[in-house]
């Protein structure tokens, strides 16, 4: 597979294009899942079974909840986990209050099928819906353990957490891993103009305020991640 040749479609999630389905159903970059698979028999030696959550998602996906968000038809939430009330928001506030927890439409890392948000099976009940919230990953949590594994062991598989801490763009994500040798790629291919050019063509909610507060959207939102440690 030739990472040199990723194009603007599929690194802003309107191509499905180099993905595969999981065995349950989930897509994700070919790539990725001969190394998710060692991941999850890794885990299963140590008693997690790892289970996903969401995978890949498409721009359509992504602006459907993007503009719900928008519109109040789907929670938005602060740092405390508090549902805020975003009709009282507007212009960058209304944006940043978004982003804290939602990607925008063309530049969610979801987009590559590199990123999977993942919890443990084996540490709750069969019926368990995950919450995808920071105390259940944190001390007391059921998926304390699957954090503390992660912490030790993710970068022998080739994974990282982009959203390990709080930095002051999207929350802490302690559920969100990524597959670096391949989502770095994706990202040394990105860039702003990449996604201005996709939103002037694909129109999304909040498109004129988006447009023109995305070069500083870019840098806090977007390429402020986590480093990958070697």
């Amino acid at each position: 597979m030739n990472l040199d040749t990723l194009d603007r479609n599929f690194l802003t999630g309107l191509s499905s294009d180099m993905l595969q389905q999981t065995a349950d159903a989930h897509l994700l970059h070919q790539l990725v899942i001969p190394a998710l698979n060692r991941l999850a028999e890794a885990m299963a030696q140590d008693g997690i079974k790892l289970k996903i959550v969401s995978a890949w998602r498409g721009f359509e996906r992504q602006a459907s909840i993007w503009q719900a968000k928008c519109e109040g038809r789907r929670a938005v939430f602060n740092s405390e986990q508090q549902v805020i009330d975003i009709s009282k928001l507007q212009g960058l506030a209304k944006l940043e209050a978004i982003m804290l927890y939602s990607a925008l439409p063309g530049a969610s890392r979801h987009h590559w099928g590199t990123e999977l948000d993942i919890y443990d099976a084996a540490a709750v009940p069969a019926d368990y819906q995950p919450q995808l919230q920071a105390a259940e990953y944190a001390a007391g949590g059921p998926f304390h353990k699957l954090s503390l594994w992660l912490a030790q062991h993710a970068k022998t598989y080739g994974f990282f957490l982009p959203y390990q801490r709080y930095q002051g763009g999207v929350a802490a994500e302690p559920w969100h891993i990524s597959y670096w040798p391949v989502a770095n790629r994706c990202q040394a291919a990105y860039n702003l103009n990449l996604l201005q050019t996709t939103l002037s063509e694909h129109p999304i909610a909040e498109q004129q305020n988006v447009l023109t507060h995305l070069p500083a959207l870019y840098e806090r939102f977007i390429i402020n991640i986590c480093e990958h440690k070697t």
